[in-house]
């Protein structure tokens, strides 16, 4: 086998596709997590009367649109190419959320969630393969991880826009500021290069090795693509073997994404429940956040030494020991602190499990892998703000809805502990270095 070419020295626009990618992701966040902030917001307001039930019903229906955006998109990236999908999905989650703040009913505010969905689905595994193809080999896992704090970040600031409005009846507010990534299209236009990978699997060799010279990158002798695997992506996701763990990687996915979207949307009700008020109880939320995003950055430094997966099955576990000390409703000081630790093991381990996915598949499959994990767990992301609002209205809310997403946790670090840390059948490819010393299985 032909070796690929050693990394040429990275230049200065090496780190402009990782930057475009995490602000992007930062759009996508706020996009995405704004939802469960207003929540409060909705119930309270007299002239739509939502109810628990209907409030986790549009959650879901959102989060349908997710799912179709991440399976439709994470193919079209691997046909059509990275740059168009990742502008078009800024485009249309951007414009849908500036509908959603001018809705007139909570019937048209859902068909614009849904919208939204679809381009928030979009974007992530196409910002995902981008910054996995243009991060330096030796710290791709460091820098995937950084870009990977963009949704945090963006919950994080939705979070904050939702506490200074929502109490006063604004919460509109906290989606017209969702038009804003807007002014990302034209930047990403003139900027963000196509992948070379991508070029590469069209015959555009050499443009794909201009762009590989001006951004550093090595230029992989890969065997070409089939013509199978150019008209049916997907395929390559079950070939050489890799059928069963891409199944096994959905099912983490399904476990790791019910989490994430069960707590974030019924987190700040769940501690109204509590006793605390409107302002504190979102506050929560975004306690949630900055545990994801600083979970997310110390993960990524360690999977460099120990891998990937071995983050994952530290985040699960986190998350599920976290929710089950809240469900003993422990002082407002230590449940701080458990917040903050289960958006680590929520949304961070999500982030790692974005990591590994991208580690695994070679870089011609890499964004439809990414769609399709992400796509499938969207089915976990739709079943949890409905699986959550079972347990809102319970007797003891905090313990059964913590105790409740506790148990899917567990089922993903069950399901993560028997796969392996990436495909060792992927050729042409420049994979993540592998770490030194481990006991997990390859």
């Amino acid at each position: 086998m032909t070796l690929p070419d050693a990394p040429r020295p990275p230049t200065r626009a090496a780190h402009l596709v990782p930057l475009l990618c995490w602000l992007a992701l930062v759009a996508d966040g706020y996009e995405l997590f704004a939802y469960g902030a207003t929540v409060p917001g909705l119930l309270a307001d007299p002239g739509w009367a939502v109810t628990p039930a209907g409030a986790g019903a549009v959650g879901s229906l959102a989060l349908g649109g997710v799912l179709a955006g991440s399976l439709v998109a994470g193919t079209l990236t691997d046909l059509l190419g990275r740059r168009r999908l990742f502008v078009l999905s800024i485009s249309v989650f951007s414009l849908a959320m500036f509908a959603c703040a001018l809705a007139p009913s909570f019937g048209v505010f859902a068909t614009c969630r849904l919208v939204a969905g679809l381009g928030i689905g979009g974007l992530l595994p196409t910002a995902v393969a981008l910054t996995s193809e243009f991060a330096a080999p030796g710290r791709r896992s460091r820098i995937i991880g950084a870009v990977l704090t963009g949704p945090p970040l963006g919950g994080l600031l939705a979070s904050g826009a939702a506490v200074a409005v929502v109490a006063d009846g604004g919460f509109r507010w906290v989606y017209g500021l969702g038009v804003l990534p807007l002014l990302l299209v034209p930047v990403a236009l003139r900027l963000l290069p196509e992948s070379p990978a991508f070029l590469r699997a069209r015959g555009r060799t050499a443009e794909a090795d201009r762009i590989a010279a001006r951004f550093g990158l090595p230029t992989p002798s890969a065997a070409p693509a089939t013509a199978a695997g150019r008209r049916f992506p997907v395929a390559a996701l079950f070939a050489d073997g890799r059928g069963p763990v891409t199944l096994g990687l959905w099912l983490v996915n399904v476990c790791s994404l019910l989490v994430v979207f069960g707590v974030s949307t019924w987190l700040p009700q769940i501690m109204r429940g509590a006793g605390y008020g409107v302002s504190s109880a979102i506050g929560f939320l975004l306690l949630y956040s900055a545990g994801a995003i600083v979970g997310t950055l110390l993960a990524a430094a360690l999977a460099e030494r120990v891998g990937a997966k071995a983050m994952v099955l530290a985040g699960f576990l986190s998350a599920a020991a976290a929710l089950a000390l809240i469900a003993t409703t422990p002082p407002t000081g230590l449940v701080v602190l458990l917040v903050a630790l289960a958006g680590f093991g929520g949304l961070g381990t999500q982030n790692m499990v974005n990591d590994h996915v991208a580690g695994y598949y070679p870089a011609a499959a890499r964004a439809t892998g990414l769609g399709w994990a992400l796509g499938v767990g969207r089915i976990g992301a739709i079943v949890g703000p409905t699986y959550g609002a079972l347990f809102v209205g319970a007797g003891s809310a905090v313990a059964a809805a913590s105790l409740a997403f506790a148990g899917p946790a567990l089922v993903g670090a069950l399901v993560m502990s028997r796969l392996p840390r990436r495909d060792r059948t992927a050729s042409g490819d420049v994979p993540q270095a592998e770490p030194a010393r481990t006991g997990l299985a390859a």
